[in-house]
């Protein structure tokens, strides 16, 4: 994998510069247009992983099965997004990126076709797996083509950009396509999807400018990364910290009407209010990026704690609920850029599998939150319960995450003791 670029910065032209140099059949590439274009990615899957939420009662009804098979759909998802990022970065090392996001926007679209055409629950179940496969593979590549458009003080603020097409997928794209779902039919919001991937390969072909091959790489050399202690614990600081959110986050709906008693038309507001803090916390986390990452890192795990904790105490009272939401979805998503920045970081020349494997640790996070999250209410413990598991699962990362900087020292010491 090629390592990643900088812009060569004169002292008169302090800034990067608007308009990239690297050129397609002459004509230049703009350096906004660009990150629109990756972000718009970000939207088309960001839409197809969480409208599947919104639309499981009608899936459910139009496939004749229950809501709780149903919602094997949505783990049919997250096994492809486990599975595709590693495997589909192995295996596509030496691609050209900018064919590589174009080809993975691609699978994307079929995978959404196949899932609007599915006749039966197990073609539906294997549709969404097949979606599923290209979300992590994609966050990589469009990750790294990001990060080589710019200097290297500006690539948190650049990874950030192709994010934020993600936590815009929340605020508007699910809430759109639900609706639209709801009124036309649930076929009908994997439709859009398509729709939105064919405009984002257009964009990207248009805007991205396109970069050499990396002919050195190979699939061993990418799948060594996962041997790094630094790559499988960071990793793993996603997978078990951020499933604290997911603890939460998974039954939002029930929270939002048994424990602060407010009436289900009020979810939709609580969810809006999460995208709004997607956004913010995506933003945030980009100049966090640029700026002591490690010492961010353990800052947004002790705050996801200390959230997750007022939030327990305070879920009861609607307008509190709203704050909760809102800065756990905030410190979350500023959590989630730290983590992939981080692994783009230790994961040496694999810096693609580095990013691509953060989407598999955060759908790894998804299960587990809901999983115990789930079993502290089967217990009777009630909905508010899974604040504290959240909060159990936030210094569970922590603890990680201290643990991969005591070994990263003690490397470096034998490092320096050898010479």
């Amino acid at each position: 994998m090629e390592e990643v670029t900088s812009s060569v910065l004169s002292p008169r032209r302090p800034r990067p510069p608007r308009i990239l140099r690297e050129r397609t059949g002459g004509t230049p590439r703009n350096l906004t247009l660009a990150l629109i274009a990756l972000a718009l990615g970000g939207f088309a899957i960001g839409t197809t992983e969480y409208v599947t939420m919104g639309l499981l009662p009608e899936i459910a009804a139009g496939i004749g099965v229950s809501i709780p098979s149903a919602g094997h759909v949505i783990s049919a998802y997250a096994v492809g997004v486990v599975v595709g990022a590693p495997l589909i970065v192995s295996l596509t090392a030496r691609l050209p990126k900018h064919a590589l996001a174009i080809g993975l926007v691609a699978a994307l679209a079929l995978g959404n076709m196949l899932t609007a055409v599915a006749p039966t629950y197990e073609t539906l179940l294997g549709a969404r797996f097949l979606a599923g496969l290209p979300h992590g593979a994609y966050f990589g590549v469009a990750s790294l083509i990001a990060a080589s458009m710019v200097s290297p003080q500006r690539r948190g603020r650049a990874v950030a950009s192709v994010m934020l097409g993600l936590a815009a997928a929340n605020l508007v794209g699910v809430p759109a396509s639900t609706f639209l779902g709801q009124q036309l039919g649930w076929r009908s919001a994997y439709w859009v999807v398509v729709g939105l991937a064919v405009v984002t390969m257009g964009f990207i072909g248009a805007f991205v400018p396109q970069q050499q091959r990396d002919t050195s790489a190979t699939v061993r050399r990418e799948l060594r990364a996962l041997r790094q202690p630094q790559v499988l614990l960071t990793a793993g600081v996603g997978a078990i910290g951020f499933g604290g959110l997911f603890a939460v986050y998974s039954y939002i709906a029930p929270i939002t009407t048994d424990v602060s008693n407010l009436s289900a038309s009020f979810v939709p507001w609580v969810l809006l209010v999460y995208g709004i803090g997607s956004i913010l916390g995506t933003a945030l986390g980009g100049r966090l990026a640029d700026h002591s990452l490690f010492a961010w890192l353990c800052t947004m795990l002790v705050a996801m704690a200390a959230l997750l904790a007022l939030f327990a105490v305070t879920a009861q009272h609607g307008a509190l609920l709203l704050i909760g939401v809102l800065l756990l979805s905030t410190a979350a998503s500023a959590l989630g850029l730290l983590l992939q920045m981080r692994l783009m970081h230790v994961a040496g020349s694999a810096k693609m599998l580095g990013a691509a494997l953060n989407h598999s640790a955060l759908n790894a996070a998804n299960a587990l939150g809901a999983w115990l999250g789930g079993l502290v209410i089967a217990a009777g413990f009630g909905y508010i319960a899974t604040a504290w598991v959240g909060v159990g699962l936030s210094f569970a990362g922590l603890a990680i995450l201290v643990a991969s900087a005591w070994l990263y020292r003690g490397e470096r010491l034998a490092l320096s003791l050898s010479h």
